[in-house]
């Protein structure tokens, strides 16, 4: 006699609520075994195979791909044989013990409990042909509030935001944050009637979005950078200081270091070994701000993020305690976690906890930004490209390669002294590295 189990979305780590389905790696009717992945989703900060902890026959799936599902949802549904009828089965039946970042295989943790009481009805499974479409939830009177994310709770409460009002675009009405933030910045349709206006109704103003084109979701790896930069730009006074700087002697110097036969240094460890070396100097630039406890938190350890370009977007990779590496272990990191990003295997903790971030913009061909600080970091620095330029060396008119260096920075960290005078260090171990090498 089989037993039906329901696995759920568990908690991928790194306080993140929801995930889009990607591709389904099993098809209903299946053998599955205990761990096999069963579905490969996006989160906010990587793509992850997601393994089930029971063996046997899927019976449903949830979600057509490209659905996004809160943690939590159902994910998939095992037939799994008894423990008098076949051991394996027995053994599927208790779970395969590895436990998921936030989810248990055996006893529901109590919040899942909770959120289930608080939603009218189990999600049902959707057909393999079809299309996943949602309706409206109905209004809301003085009963519970289907919402999962602590995270959503708190940005309703503190922009004074009734999450009774809401629509959730969930499963079952489960209220999502992008429900509240279009509710706060986009304009959502709350559950109330808008009251009766008198005289005719205004046309809309010319500056709304327009009806027709093309809408791409902001979703996933999108989405999140998309939420990110609207945090960073709403919470963050920012400013840039900018500096050119003659690179000739670096870009010699890297000739040097990778001329003896040994493992190659790339110019963005070189430039990551500057950053650390600036943020030693300049230790206010390597915080963040604690808003509600009115503090500026300098942190003792620099985990360096850099900026790379993918196929599914922009990622920040992390270098953790890139301060104890010298150029040579930069260079092997960076190129590790850049061959990861392009393959999409990124871990969540890969991905986040940076404490300053590098963004080579110059590989775009284009020479100068103003970046938005990587919230909640304090600032960012950004290199153009390096090129032939003109420039005036040792009282003398010479090509030299120029790169132009910015600086973006939280202004309520510090001041422009600081600012500048980290900037000025970092284009000084560009022009002069034997700076820097006394330290590499």
């Amino acid at each position: 006699m089989a037993q039906v189990l329901e696995f759920r979305l568990p908690d991928l780590g790194e306080g993140l609520t929801g995930a889009l389905i990607v591709r389904w790696l099993v098809e209903v009717g299946e053998v599955v075994a205990v761990d096999q992945p069963v579905v490969e989703v996006e989160t906010a900060k990587a793509m992850v195979d997601v393994p089930c902890p029971y063996g046997g026959v899927v019976t449903a799936r949830f979600g057509e791909e490209g659905t996004e599902l809160p943690v939590g949802a159902p994910l998939v549904t095992v037939a799994v044989g008894t423990p008098a009828h076949s051991d394996p089965a027995g053994d599927a039946a208790q779970g395969s013990g590895n436990v998921l970042v936030g989810y248990g295989t055996s006893e529901a943790p109590a919040r899942r409990r909770r959120v289930q009481r608080e939603q009218t009805a189990p999600a049902a499974p959707v057909a393999l042909k079809s299309t996943d479409v949602q309706a409206p939830a109905p209004a809301r009177g003085d009963g519970p509030v289907p919402v999962i994310s602590p995270l959503v709770r708190r940005l309703a409460r503190e922009n004074g935001l009734d999450l009774r009002e809401l629509a959730g675009s969930g499963p079952n009405g489960l209220i999502l944050r992008a429900d509240v933030e279009r509710a706060l910045y986009g304009g959502a349709t709350r559950t109330e009637s808008p009251a009766p206006t008198a005289g005719p109704v205004p046309a809309a103003h010319p500056t709304s979005a327009p009806t027709e084109g093309t809408r791409v979701p902001l979703k996933g790896i999108r989405g999140a950078v998309a939420d990110k930069l609207s945090r960073s730009r709403r919470e963050i006074p920012d400013a840039t200081c900018w500096v050119d700087a003659d690179a000739t002697e670096l870009m010699h110097a890297r000739v040097h270091m990778n001329g003896g036969g040994g493992p190659k240094i790339s110019l963005l460890a070189l430039l990551a070994r500057i950053c650390t070396a600036a943020l030693a100097r300049y230790p206010d630039l390597n915080s963040t701000v604690d808003l509600e406890a009115r503090e500026i938190v300098r942190l003792d350890r620099v985990h360096l993020g850099f900026a790379a370009q993918t196929e599914r977007g922009l990622v920040v990779p992390v270098v953790r305690d890139a301060h104890t590496r010298n150029a040579e272990a930069l260079s092997a990191e960076i190129a590790r976690l850049t061959e990861a990003a392009r393959a999409g295997t990124l871990t969540p903790a890969e991905l986040t906890g940076g404490t300053f971030t590098l963004n080579n913009y110059g590989v775009f061909g284009v020479d100068g930004s103003t970046p938005i600080i990587n919230h909640p970091e304090a600032a960012m620095l950004g290199v153009g490209r390096i090129v032939p330029k003109p420039w005036v060396h040792e009282g003398e008119l010479a090509v030299r390669q120029v790169v132009q260096l910015s600086l973006t920075f939280d202004h309520r960290v510090c001041d422009g002294g600081t600012a500048g005078g980290f900037l000025r260090y970092v284009a000084d171990c560009v022009e002069q590295p034997a700076v820097l090498l006394r330290t590499l």
